[in-house]
């Protein structure tokens, strides 16, 4: 990808990325969201992905967090990238129908970018914050 490729472009790119990524599907996650250093995931709760307390599992939560730093990462730099690593911190049990991670890249260098997410679930039409979380993100090798 370069870094001077036009909006639409980039998220096809992001898109094109999005859909190689065997689990994503596996869980019915999507890409909603793409921009230089932005993205944004969303992900329809299902029964399968909840614990046995009724809420959503909290490695869902992390997935969404993880993936959406890196593709925010990853636009940032201009290229496919990894998560070098991260952390979350869970405020709320995941409920609701929907939840949506929203990253933004903060810190942008040649090789890594620092990235923070804020995981939402949907109740009755209501966003509420249920997990924070922030990673570093590198360039993967081509």
């Amino acid at each position: 990808m370069n870094k001077a490729m036009d909006a639409d472009a980039l998220k096809a790119f992001a898109q094109q990325v999005f859909d190689a990524q065997p689990f994503s599907r596996y869980i019915g996650a999507r890409l909603t969201g793409a921009a230089p250093g932005y993205a944004e995931l969303s992900l329809v709760v299902s029964d399968n992905l909840k614990q046995q307390h009724g809420f959503v599992h909290g490695g869902v939560i992390s997935y969404l967090a993880d993936n959406a730093i890196t593709f925010a990462g990853g636009l940032a730099m201009g290229g496919n990238a990894l998560t070098s690593e991260f952390k979350i911190n869970y405020l709320k049990p995941g409920r609701g129908h929907e939840l949506v991670a929203r990253a933004r890249a903060r810190s942008t260098g040649r090789r890594q970018a620092v990235c923070q997410c804020e995981v939402f679930s949907i109740v009755e039409g209501e966003e509420i914050l249920c997990a924070l979380a922030q990673g570093t993100i590198v360039a993967a090798a081509d």
